[in-house]
């Protein structure tokens, strides 16, 4: 267990904004004091992940909620793309999607996804799922301190 809190850097990758404000309540109301930022496609998430464009000062995410349906460039070309960055494949992903097909599942883990979790359609066991996720990546597993060489 973590003894020195710090609040964790979510970077959140979803075009939905139903569910970008469902993610913001659930953070709300679980009183997730971690910083979330939101973009809405791959390019977007690359871009920040890369401290490109209009995220020169883009902090490194400890943790990336990557939704699979985006615009642009596609959730799993993105996860490629995170994984075959020595700067950037350390940084979990967690695949947040509404898709359950046994490709999508099985092409995440091919690509060294952290956790593949189905978004729930009821706000209430949406708001367990962010309380799960957060407590285990902020209370369970130890993440690399800041400043750390990947």
């Amino acid at each position: 267990m973590t003894t020195d809190w710090r609040p964790i850097e979510v970077l959140l990758v979803e075009d939905d904004q139903g569910d970008i404000l469902l993610t913001r309540e659930a953070f709300d109301f679980n009183k997730v004091r971690n910083r979330l930022h939101v973009v809405n496609d791959g390019e977007q998430a690359m871009a920040f992940l890369r401290r490109e464009n209009d995220y020169h000062d883009a902090p490194r995410p400890d943790l990336m909620l990557l939704d699979l349906n985006l615009p642009r460039m596609g959730g799993l070309e993105v996860l490629s793309e995170v994984k075959a960055d020595a700067e950037l494949r350390t940084i979990p992903v967690v695949i947040l999607t509404t898709s359950e097909a046994e490709e999508d599942i099985l092409h995440s883990y091919r690509l060294h996804a952290n956790a593949y979790v189905s978004k729930p359609v009821d706000f209430e066991q949406f708001i367990r799922v962010v309380r799960q996720i957060d407590d285990f990546f902020v209370t369970v597993v130890k993440l690399p301190s800041k400043g750390q060489p990947t």
